[in-house]
């Protein structure tokens, strides 16, 4: 059981870094000489590759643009709390009791991070053809069906504890 609970929290901690490297890293949105991600843009300038910090664009929506912010960052949060969640009630509640919070608190991650990416994908670059999803957006939607596979997983786990 040790060994399962070891693995179980070390899916849990990769599910927190894909979710906290996504939201940071600087790749959801590459062209040939522009990158993107939700907190600004760096442009080519004069192709001589020098890169250039400059804000996001105001043809973004910036209540849109606000809303992938947060609910990816909330994703990050309740990610943790689900984490720190775990491993209070697997030392404080008894059989049949455990795991039945941490599994809600993990699907209201993945809640939280399936709106910011389809606000992301149905709001932004919808008319730019010539760029492609980054690394990070990829990242984000693979840390989605991880918080998934995890709070299912604890409900499953609290079941079989009965």
């Amino acid at each position: 059981m040790f060994k399962a609970l070891a693995g179980i929290c070390l899916l849990h901690l990769t599910t927190i870094v894909f979710l906290f490297w996504a939201t940071i890293d600087d790749a959801w949105w590459f062209t040939e000489n522009l990158y993107t991600d939700l907190w600004g843009r760096w442009v080519m300038e004069n192709n001589d590759n020098v890169w250039v910090y400059m804000d996001i664009p105001t043809s973004y929506r910036k209540d849109y643009l606000q809303a992938v912010q947060a609910f990816a960052v909330l994703s990050c949060l309740f990610a943790v709390f689900s984490l720190c969640v775990f491993i209070f009630q697997l030392f404080t509640l008894g059989k049949g009791k455990r795991f039945t919070i941490s599994g809600v608190v993990q699907l209201i991650s993945c809640f939280c991070i399936m709106v910011a990416l389809s606000v992301y994908t149905d709001h932004f670059h919808r008319d730019e053809k010539n760029g492609w999803y980054g690394w990070s957006y990829i990242m984000a939607w693979f840390g989605w069906l991880l918080t998934l596979f995890t709070g299912i997983m604890y409900i499953i786990l609290r079941k079989r504890a009965d």
